[in-house]
């Protein structure tokens, strides 16, 4: 059989690691794989399955729409329709849809085309965004606008950020017009968390399987590590955080309040952090920047005590998955669907924003 896989990106970071590990195993099967994808480099162990969606132009042209008018997924008219001519040329079996906000594909001409298609189409929703007007996490502002219709957007200066325009009514609007006319659309979701909130949009007439997410236990297990060593950090209790991008929403500003709390027999490393945050984070925490290498990403695993998971929004995030597939145990918020990974190794959850609470269940843990 032929599948094709569309996400924004191939081979790299949480969803573009998902849809490669897949690759690899159906084409271990015996089947032919190909991952359209829209931004950044793919490594080149992957070059096999991908397929450019339009160019770094065509990326940009679509962000700066977003930014002033707020038309994520509404970009991209041009590379969208030269797409669906190559998928119809390659005429897979499967579609498998995962991410599709990035600002690299237009989901009118996409659905345009899967509603006429007549082809198994699966979606895996890596967060919310299929279902509200803006924002991919509603979580930080209590909104629930999304369950009815929305509006006035309390996320709007949230990814996807619009500086002008409030789209979000006729966003959810179109989307829903769109992604609820799809007679073969099986969802799945990566948590039963985000399959109960989508029970509750307007996707609830589809079928959602929940599948939670693995990661390659090849590359991700104990292994040894110079790590502590080469940061001078040996006998220390290491605290490990890692996110491709950190912000207030993954803990950041949380993280930087342990050092102090915690005193100084433990260390803070924090992994996927920007340059800009790397001179801004306290001194007292080993800052690193953001590494595609899985090789580096185990050995730094490997290398900590206790894997932190502050996240204010989250669905079912692989860095959890990550860090106990090499031994860790996880501490995390009660976000998303982070608890259902952490408790399942037996780690620890406390209630999100509870930085005391936090800094009791490490020192438990390690002490």
């Amino acid at each position: 059989m032929k599948f094709l896989m569309i996400n924004v990106v191939c081979g790299i970071r949480s969803t573009g690691r998902i849809c490669t590990d897949l690759a690899t195993e159906l084409e271990s099967e015996g089947h032919e794989v190909k991952i359209a994808y829209g931004r950044e480099i793919v490594p080149e162990q992957y070059q096999k399955y991908a397929v450019r969606i339009g160019t770094d132009f065509d990326v940009k042209m679509h962000a700066v729409s977003s930014r002033l008018f707020d038309t994520c997924g509404f970009g991209s008219k041009r590379a969208t329709r030269k797409f669906i001519k190559w998928v119809r040329e390659y005429d897979p079996d499967v579609i498998y849809l995962h991410n599709l906000h990035g600002y690299y594909i237009n989901i009118e001409v996409l659905f345009d085309y899967l509603r006429t298609c007549g082809k198994k189409i699966v979606w895996t929703l890596h967060d919310c965004w299929a279902f509200t007007g803006h924002c991919s996490h509603f979580m930080q502002s209590d909104c629930d606008k999304w369950k009815t219709r929305c509006y006035n957007c309390p996320r709007k200066k949230y990814y996807p950020i619009s500086l002008l325009l409030d789209r979000s009514r006729q966003n959810y609007n179109k989307k829903k017009e769109l992604f609820t006319n799809i007679d073969t659309l099986q969802l799945v979701t990566p948590s039963k968390w985000l399959a109960d909130v989508t029970r509750e949009s307007f996707l609830k007439d589809y079928p959602v399987e929940v599948v939670y997410n693995t990661v390659d236990t090849n590359v991700f297990k104990p292994v040894d590590s110079n790590f502590r060593k080469e940061h001078g950090i040996e006998g220390k209790k290491v605290v490990l955080g890692v996110a491709s991008v950190w912000d207030r929403s993954k803990g950041l500003d949380d993280f930087c309040k342990l050092p102090q709390m915690l005193g100084d027999d433990y260390k803070i490393v924090l992994v996927g952090l920007n340059d800009k945050q790397l001179k801004s984070i306290p001194s007292s925490i080993i800052g690193i920047s953001r590494t595609n290498s899985t090789k580096e990403l185990a050995e730094i695993y490997s290398a900590s005590d206790v894997f932190v998971n502050p996240t204010y929004e989250d669905n079912y995030p692989s860095v959890n998955l990550e860090a106990i597939a090499c031994g860790k145990k996880v501490i995390t918020y009660n976000t998303g669907g982070s608890p259902e990974s952490a408790l399942s190794n037996g780690g620890v959850v406390v209630d999100r924003g509870d930085i005391d609470s936090l800094v009791d269940a490490i020192r438990t843990m390690l002490e």
